[in-house]
């Protein structure tokens, strides 16, 4: 489980240059930018805050994502 001290001070790397960067924890799996729709897993309880493994699933639907992330 991520710590509540960590999951305050995490933003969307891609959003918060120009913007809050908010995220929305997900199930103790993801977190998802309110702005851009971005998502990053939390594998072993580490998030995984590359802007690049957030872009693989972007387009895919909140109630869509896998419990728990895919392990690449």
């Amino acid at each position: 489980m991520v710590s509540k001290e960590l999951l305050e001070i995490l933003r969307c790397p891609a959003c918060v240059r120009e913007k809050e960067g908010l995220l929305d924890y997900i199930q103790e799996s993801w977190l998802v930018c309110k702005e851009c729709g971005r998502k990053y897993p939390i594998r072993q309880d580490i998030p995984v805050m590359l802007i690049d493994e957030g872009d693989k699933w972007v387009n895919t639907a909140v109630k869509d994502l896998p419990i728990p992330p895919p392990n690449e």
